[in-house]
């Protein structure tokens, strides 16, 4: 999830646990500076944008790793406050900080790598967009009463705010599931092969969600809103770019993508170049993470450092279209 709503979810943990035992702002600050820490490996540069993509929210955001931090954090902060008695719940703290940050993060379709050292799996269930205002507005909400209040009344304000934002995220998987059901039977419906399906809202919401299907053709892209009227949905397909992808495949960049993406990638040649595209952060024709992998050199491709290849977004267009979508209304999707 966004810096934000991480350093929200932190700080609204720190009050809770620390509650009437320091200052609420003390907890506040702490929570919000460790929920924050975890995504601090998107400053370190591995050398070229597949690798910084793959491996961010790996180390810091594995559980096994986390709580070994949490032990000297949370030392540093009870001694730095001169809070040495309170060190067990500040060390709570800090550790419930540091996980809810990677369980938050698993929620989204990104790919959190929580079983390090053990297994290197990006993990994720995709049911939550990277930047939610509904889920961030409730501990918003409470954190600030909680910090004008500074009593009872303000932590029970707090803690009604985490209760609001996790009940959302239970609505999310729910929505998702239902979403899925439908997918899945109109895929059945239309004779479909599918090898993968992934189910994941659009843009700021958990009303109109994208449907991408992987099929031995290429792939399928579909939508649907909670509040759409009929059980069914339509599709368009799109290549995949098999044939380039076979050429190239043995490629530490295209495998790599190819594995973090769970297989939903396509590849494409735009100008001579050859381009791998992650087709769980977007929608077509637009996505978040294409990069340039190789050069043609006729009749092959010579391997090149990996670059992104970046495309212009009518942003303004896109969100009315979701916002229209969302509520049930008909429409294409922008092309």
């Amino acid at each position: 999830m966004d810096s934000l709503s991480q350093a929200a979810l932190g700080a609204a943990i720190g009050l809770a646990v620390m509650g009437r035992r320091t200052r609420p702002w003390k907890a506040a600050a702490i929570g919000a500076l460790a929920g924050t820490l975890p995504d601090l490996d998107a400053f370190y540069n591995h050398g070229d944008p597949i690798s910084n993509m793959t491996y961010h929210r790996a180390n810091s955001h594995a559980l096994f790793w986390q709580t070994l931090a949490s032990v000297p954090i949370a030392f540093v902060a009870a001694k730095g406050l001169r809070e040495m008695h309170q060190f067990g719940r500040w060390w709570l703290a800090v550790w419930l900080t540091l996980i809810t940050h990677a369980l938050l993060d698993w929620t989204t379709v990104y790919g959190t790598q929580l079983g390090l050292p053990f297994t290197d799996t990006p993990f994720a269930i995709g049911s939550m967009f990277i930047i939610d205002p509904l889920y961030t507005l409730p501990l918003l909400i409470g954190i600030v009463v909680a910090l004008s209040l500074r009593d009872m009344r303000g932590w029970r304000w707090n803690v009604a705010g985490l209760v609001v934002s996790t009940a959302y995220l239970g609505w999310s998987i729910v929505a998702q599931h239902h979403v899925k059901g439908v997918a899945e039977e109109s895929l059945r419906a239309q004779g479909h092969q599918v090898e993968r399906l992934l189910v994941t809202p659009t843009a700021l919401n958990t009303v109109l969600w994208r449907v991408v299907a992987i099929t031995p053709q290429g792939y399928l892209e579909g939508f649907h809103s909670v509040l759409d009227r009929e059980r069914k949905m339509t599709f368009e397909s799109f290549p995949r770019g098999e044939k380039l992808y076979d050429a190239l495949r043995g490629n530490w960049s295209v495998d790599r993508i190819a594995w973090f993406s769970r297989g939903f990638f396509k590849m494409s040649e735009r100008d001579g170049r050859a381009v791998i595209t992650d087709l769980r952060m977007g929608q077509e024709p637009y996505y978040s993470f294409n990069f340039v992998v190789a050069q043609r050199q006729s009749p092959t491709f010579a391997i090149v450092t990996p670059r992104s290849f970046r495309e212009m977004h009518d942003l303004g267009r896109g969100l009315n279209w979701i916002w229209r979508r969302a509520l049930g209304e008909p429409l294409p999707p922008p092309r």
